[in-house]
């Protein structure tokens, strides 16, 4: 008989399915494990990220910063800016202006189209010079009448002519004074229309109205060119534009709130946005007498002490209002040691600290603070001039603590 296949001795006993009680422990060791080490690698990640954090110099307590009532920023404008237009309508025959060009008052910036104000110049002239010849013809007239009126006289003493006669001889004498008066002021009327045509066409030549600096070139040769805007925009309306840089002004728009501080004549420290690095000593020249409702601000003008080449017309900049310096023989301020901005400063459970900056390092100090000079404070205790504070950035920092510093 064929051998015979014993599938029962394939079968897996059940006691070896089942896995021990000690294998499964070994597998929850290990898993546990496994999460403390991931959990602790993603703190450690998170301890190592540094806070990025702002910092700000601790300035000395003297000099025009130190003495700050209010700081604005506004823009250099020209007091004399003026737009030179011509007169009359015409065409740009030639034009001289170029930007930068230094100008003196009077100079030539343009002429326009003069051939129909020349032509009414000369016709004004022939009239004048006509009047004139009648003039003289009336006036040999004139002469012979007187001549016949006085022979009229003597004849009518001799009886030898009538009345009727010598009053017709004296008729024609006056009339021809009358004649002459009239024609004299015929003559005068004539200077005047030449004098006119003489104007019309002066104003065919622009002028430079004061001593300046052309900015702006606003028209071409062969553009027309008129003193109210024409044609439906196409027509100039100006030739240059002329700045009067011995006129250079601040204007700042200062927080109505804020502006009991600011006084005529007050002294004011100002730096250019083009020149940082650089102050310049000015005054306050007048406090313009309204206030703009829509952005709450008054308008504040400041003259500066002498001006340079650097200063430009529409240059941004900004300035600080000075306070007035103390008495003779006072100390005020002298216990200030820095000044500081009022963002470095917290308040830490009722006292007043800073966090400086020390090789990527925070350093917790304490400091006793004086009087606000605008956006700054002073600093009696507790810093010197040049420790760095932090000003912005994190918001939870503590003694120790590695950061880095924003660029």
């Amino acid at each position: 008989m064929p051998p015979q296949h014993d599938l029962s001795s394939l079968r897996i006993d059940d006691r070896s399915r089942r896995g021990s009680k000690t294998g499964k422990r070994l597998g929850l060791f290990a898993a546990a494990v496994g999460a403390v080490l991931l959990l602790g690698s993603l703190l450690l990640a998170f301890r190592s990220q540094k806070p990025v954090v702002e910092v700000a110099t601790a300035r000395p307590a003297t000099g025009a910063k130190a003495e700050a009532l209010l700081n604005a920023s506004g823009y250099i404008t020209p007091r004399r800016r003026a737009t030179v237009a011509a007169k009359v309508t015409g065409r740009v025959e030639q034009i001289y202006a170029e930007e930068g060009l230094h100008v003196k008052s009077g100079q030539v910036l343009a002429t326009l189209d003069c051939s129909q104000p020349n032509a009414a110049l000369t016709s004004a002239k022939s009239d004048r010079d006509a009047t004139a010849a009648a003039l003289a013809d009336l006036e040999v007239q004139s002469a012979n009448a007187d001549r016949e009126a006085v022979r009229a006289q003597g004849l009518h003493t001799a009886g030898v002519i009538s009345p009727q006669a010598l009053d017709a001889a004296k008729t024609t004498a006056e009339s021809l004074h009358s004649k002459i008066a009239l024609t004299k002021e015929q003559v005068r009327a004539a200077d005047s229309r030449i004098g006119v045509a003489k104007e019309d066409a002066d104003n065919c030549i622009v002028r430079a109205p004061f001593d300046g600096i052309v900015v702006s070139k606003d028209a071409q040769r062969g553009e027309v060119v008129s003193p109210i805007s024409a044609g439906g925009g196409f027509t100039r309306t100006g030739i240059a534009t002329l700045v009067d840089m011995k006129s250079l002004e601040i204007e700042v728009d200062v927080n109505e709130s804020y502006i009991a501080r600011v006084q005529q004549g007050q002294r004011v420290s100002a730096t250019l946005d083009a020149y940082p690095d650089r102050e310049l000593p000015a005054s306050v020249r007048t406090v313009i007498p309204t206030a703009d409702r829509q952005k709450a601000t008054v308008k504040v003008r400041i003259a500066f002490d002498k001006l340079d080449d650097t200063i430009l017309p529409d240059m941004g900049v900004k300035v600080a209002f000075l306070s007035a310096a103390p008495p003779p023989g006072t100390n005020a301020g002298s216990q200030a040691r820095a000044l500081v901005p009022k963002s470095a400063v917290r308040n830490d459970g009722g006292k007043q600290i800073v966090y400086l900056v020390r090789d990527q390092k925070l350093e917790r100090r304490a400091v006793s603070l004086g009087a606000e000079r605008g956006s700054d404070v002073e600093v009696l205790a507790g810093l010197v001039p040049g420790d760095k504070l932090v000003v912005g950035g994190a918001d939870k920092l503590h003694e120790g603590q590695a950061v880095e510093v924003k660029q």
